[in-house]
């Protein structure tokens, strides 16, 4: 594929931007406690690795007219996503406090109720899809939260009419019960060409199900690739069937922080470049899956060798996974 056809595909993300806090021992005193704020949220996190990564990206929030709100702008613009079509709104951002672990695994509590990412109306989203959108990508709280979930979901079988679809569920079981995702994973499994999820999300989506087998219950509901994501063991992918196993790189692993965004970033990137969105992944082949997740896997890996979701720039890939 030619860096010319590259060009003319755009990709839209549609979520939230979470404030991620995290405590800051070195400045904190017994009565006080400081934390240290940076800008979040599964799919704003998506959107900043495309754009950073070279394919033009669309921005779809709803973003709050508080200091957060600022933050987020600010971060998003930097990194080169278009908020053309995003909302500013006076409902308040939403805030997570991480606790990382030894591991730099995060655990999460979240203020959330009311907040801007999930008031979706549907005028809000009736902005006709660009025609030069191969991708609309959404998950997250901002999929499954009301009002504004089902409004999503409305956008996403417009959408898919000349996009292809890609979902994350991200599941966040302190906010929705997993029980929530499960009676609307279904309903995805027919808007979506891609299920990127990771093998946190499968313990609580199919509790007893083996990757394999998670594969083949999505694609029997309608998803041809569907990819779990296995942490430092790289992932699993499976289109239509045919299974590709995807090594992660070796790297130190500071923290996990938007890994799993990374990678769909990656992903999404990847198969951009090779010419394969804009449809249902007619013409995909293995080959050509196991190359973008190869891709998608170095993306991650960077993404983790450094603090919170801080994804890579093109220019600082190794030349033998940045060429498109």
């Amino acid at each position: 594929m030619s860096m010319a056809h590259t060009a003319l595909g755009s990709i839209t993300v549609v979520g939230e931007c979470v404030a991620d806090a995290f405590t800051d021992p070195a400045r904190s005193t017994p009565g006080r406690l400081a934390l240290d704020v940076l800008p979040g949220g599964g799919p704003a996190n998506t959107a900043v690795a495309l754009a950073r990564l070279g394919t033009p990206t669309r921005f779809l929030g709803r973003l709050s007219d508080d200091v957060f709100g600022a933050l987020f702008r600010d971060h998003l613009s930097a990194s080169g996503v278009d908020l053309t079509d995003a909302v500013t709104t006076p409902e308040p951002s939403t805030l997570a406090i991480a606790d990382l672990d030894d591991d730099g695994q995060a655990t999460y509590s979240f203020f959330a109720d009311g907040a801007a990412d999930w008031q979706w109306t549907a005028d809000e989203l009736s902005t006709t899809t660009p025609a030069d959108t191969v991708a609309v990508h959404t998950g997250s709280l901002a999929l499954i939260r009301p009002p504004g979930g089902s409004h999503i979901e409305e956008h996403l079988a417009q959408a898919r009419e000349h996009a292809t679809v890609s979902i994350d569920p991200n599941v966040r079981p302190l906010l929705v019960p997993p029980a929530a995702y499960r009676q609307r994973l279904p309903h995805w499994c027919v808007l979506a060409d891609i299920l990127r999820l990771s093998e946190d999300d499968l313990a609580l989506l199919l509790p007893d199900a083996t990757p394999e087998q998670a594969c083949d219950t999505w694609h029997a509901a309608g998803v041809p690739l569907v990819i779990v994501t296995l942490g430092g063991r790289g992932a699993l992918a499976s289109l239509h069937g045919a299974r590709i196993s995807v090594p992660a790189p070796t790297v130190d692993v500071v923290d996990t922080i938007g890994a799993g965004d990374a990678f769909t970033a990656g992903l999404l990137h990847r198969l951009t470049a090779l010419g394969h969105l804009g449809g249902r992944l007619d013409a995909l082949t293995p080959e050509d899956t196991a190359d973008a997740c190869a891709f998608a896997a170095r993306v991650a890996a960077l993404t983790c060798s450094v603090p919170g979701a801080n994804p890579p720039w093109a220019d600082s890939l190794p030349t033998r996974t940045a060429g498109v």
